[in-house]
């Protein structure tokens, strides 16, 4: 996988309010990590509209020296990784790989019996929160990575 220095990762809700937004890049302050989040949904639901299966959206749009992904569920939940412009070139695959996990690391969550799945709360979970940190430091937990499959003896 590439070198992918990953500066902010965000989870909007289905009423476009902000879930979770996680900053790794002290150069740049919350709220502009808050507003690209915000200014992302439009353009999502758009790009969502036109495509049939994929969830990951690819490339929304980028800015000075961030690039924006996203990706949103079929249940309307948005994820939004922001990028620092890199010297190399970002594959696809890497970026799903990336948008899986985090995926994984919602439902994760939101199975728990006690988290309000439409409530337009933040999310406040000391794992939740480890596993994006892990995520977006570019390591994997400890253990492996939890969400993927078993290999299977041959």
């Amino acid at each position: 996988m590439a070198n992918i220095n990953i500066s902010c990762i965000a989870i909007i809700g289905k009423q476009n309010n902000p879930l979770f937004i996680k900053n790794f890049n002290p150069s740049h302050a919350d709220l502009k990590y808050h507003y690209i989040a915000h200014t992302s949904c439009d353009i999502m639901e758009e790009r969502a509209a036109m495509k049939t299966q994929d969830m990951y959206l690819g490339v929304l749009f980028s800015m000075e020296d961030l690039s924006v992904y996203g990706y949103m569920t079929n249940t309307k939940i948005k994820f939004i990784t922001v990028l620092t412009v890199p010297d190399v070139i970002i594959k696809d695959t890497d970026m799903k790989n990336i948008f899986r996990r985090i995926h994984a690391a919602y439902v994760n969550h939101a199975s728990n019996p006690f988290y309000e799945i439409d409530s337009e709360k933040m999310i406040k979970s000391k794992k939740f929160e480890q596993e994006i940190e892990a995520i977006g430091r570019g390591r994997a937990l400890e253990g492996g990575n939890r969400n993927s499959l078993p290999a299977t003896a041959p």
